[in-house]
Formats: C-alpha cells, sequence, structure tokens
C-alpha cells in the first residue's frame, strides 16, 4: 500500500513539474513589454528569451523594436538568449520626450542603452546595432568595454562624408519613398510627425560632415576590444562599401562578412540567413 501511496504521489508531482515547466516556458518565449526611467526618460523596450546570454538589440534612424526587428524578437534562439529590443528617446514608444540631434545624440543614445540594460539587471551583454543603432553600439563598446560582451553592426559607419549626405538629402522627401517603405513609420507617428522628424534626422546626421573628416566616432574604434563581426549587404544603397571597410580596418580583430544579394535591411530580407550568422558569432 505504502508503495502504490508512494507511486500515486509520483505521478502527480511529475504531472505538477511538467505543467510548471510548461506554462514557465510558454511565459518564457513570449516577448513581454515595459518601461524603465533610464536618464530622465522613461524608455520603453521588450525583452523575450531566457538564455544566460543578453542581447539589445538597436534600431536605425527614427525605428524602434517593433519596425526594426521583428524576426529577431520572434526567431533568435531563446534557450541560448535573452533579446532585449528597445525605443531610443524620442523614438516610437519612447516619447515624450520629442526627438531632438544635439551634435551628442549617437553619445547620448550609448549612455541610454548600457544604462537601460544595467537597470534591467544586465551585468554583460552583447550588442546588435543597425544603421544609427551600430553607430550607437560602436560608441557604448569603447566606453564600456567591462560590459559588453560581442558586437555585431551593419549598415554603419564611423563619419560621414559628402557622398554620404548626398544620399540623405536624395531621400529626404519621405513622399517620394515607396509605401511599403513609409507604412510602419507613418502607422508609428503619424504622417506629419513622421516627416517632420526625418528631415531633422537628415539635418542631424549631415552636420558631422562639418567636422574634421567628418567624424562620427573614429577616434574610438581602436578602444573597442570585444570580438566585432560587421555584415555588409553589397547592395546597400544607403551605406558604401568604404564604411564597412573602413570598421573593419580599425576596429582590432574584428570580421567582416558581406551578403552579395543584401540591401540596407538585410536582417529583415534575409533574416533566417542573418539570424544564424549572429547565432554562430555569439556562441563561439
Amino acid at each position: 500500500m505504502a508503495m502504490i501511496l508512494h507511486g500515486r504521489r509520483l505521478h502527480t508531482y511529475r504531472a505538477k513539474l511538467k505543467s510548471v515547466m510548461k506554462g514557465t516556458q510558454s511565459h518564457c518565449s513570449s516577448v513581454t513589454s515595459g518601461r524603465q526611467l533610464v536618464n530622465g526618460v522613461n524608455l520603453y523596450y521588450e525583452q523575450t528569451g531566457r538564455g544566460e546570454h543578453a542581447v539589445l538589440l538597436l534600431p536605425g534612424a527614427l525605428g524602434s523594436t517593433q519596425t526594426d526587428f521583428g524576426p529577431q524578437l520572434k526567431s533568435l534562439n531563446k534557450e541560448y538568449f535573452t533579446v532585449v529590443g528597445w525605443d531610443p528617446r524620442g523614438y516610437g514608444h519612447s516619447r515624450p520626450p520629442k526627438r531632438d540631434f544635439p551634435p551628442d545624440f549617437f553619445e547620448r543614445d550609448a549612455k541610454d542603452a548600457v544604462n537601460l540594460m544595467k537597470a534591467l539587471g544586465f551585468g554583460r551583454f552583447s550588442l546588435l546595432g543597425w544603421s544609427d543603432g551600430g553607430i550607437t553600439a560602436l560608441i557604448a563598446a569603447a566606453k564600456n568595454p567591462d560590459l559588453v560582451n560581442k558586437m555585431v553592426v551593419w549598415g554603419s559607419n564611423a563619419y560621414v562624408s559628402k557622398q554620404d549626405v548626398s544620399i540623405y538629402n536624395a531621400i529626404r522627401d519621405v513622399s517620394q519613398w515607396s509605401a511599403k517603405m513609409r507604412k510602419p513609420m507613418e502607422e508609428m507617428y503619424g504622417v506629419e510627425l513622421f516627416t517632420k522628424t526625418w528631415e531633422a534626422w537628415v539635418d542631424g546626421i549631415a552636420q558631422f560632415v562639418k567636422r574634421p573628416e567628418g567624424n562620427i566616432c573614429m577616434e574610438l574604434l581602436p578602444q573597442i576590444s570585444c570580438p566585432t563581426l560587421i555584415v555588409h549587404g553589397e547592395k546597400d544603397p544607403m551605406v558604401p562599401s568604404f564604411h564597412p571597410q573602413y570598421l573593419h580596418k580599425h576596429i582590432r580583430g574584428s570580421r567582416l562578412h558581406l551578403m552579395p544579394e543584401g540591401k540596407h535591411n538585410l536582417h529583415l530580407r534575409f533574416a533566417d540567413e542573418f539570424n544564424k550568422l549572429v547565432e554562430d558569432f555569439l556562441n563561439e
């Protein structure tokens, strides 16, 4: 009788444990969202996964976790990684404040990003930065070598050339963008705010060309000590190939991976290939 009772209890315990674990996995695999007060601003973030390796996704100009990183939040391995996406101040759901572009806006974003991860309880983390988010990641990694494990950047640059300014001015008028390109931004901001904020961004990024060599963060690249993967789409219309080559040359020990068919949004267009590339690099 005692053996039968023990067996029943064991069976019940196992069933309950299985149920609890199933519920925990479902909760951990889903995307949760919240706001965290950082440097005087309530920053919006989304988090998923339960892995020991924390990863922060840094969006591009006017971008947000929802507009820029859907495939990464959905598909990066949730057993290995805890993935955090965020909206920089003045972007996406981190409003107010209104977004502005002072000369140090990249440094400000880098400080916000690092302090957000610290506030969320992550002692060390890796950075995945796209476009402007890549610039922010470069600055954050250079200034916080004790916090950043690894870094992946794509569509990014450490300086602004006259050729770059010509590219930005050519896309200044958002009414000339395709409906597909405008849609997520117009849904996030509304047509008027999107138009005005984008024009302000073009002016904000163009201000760097007035600096010696168009410098954004050139002097910081040699200070980056974490393993760094630079990804470049060879059909990127926004970022000429001399930019990833410059990053590769000046970031010690960095790797450069070229995607022949990739454009500026290669992590969205070729999400499976990109995600595998990132996972393999982060797991080395």
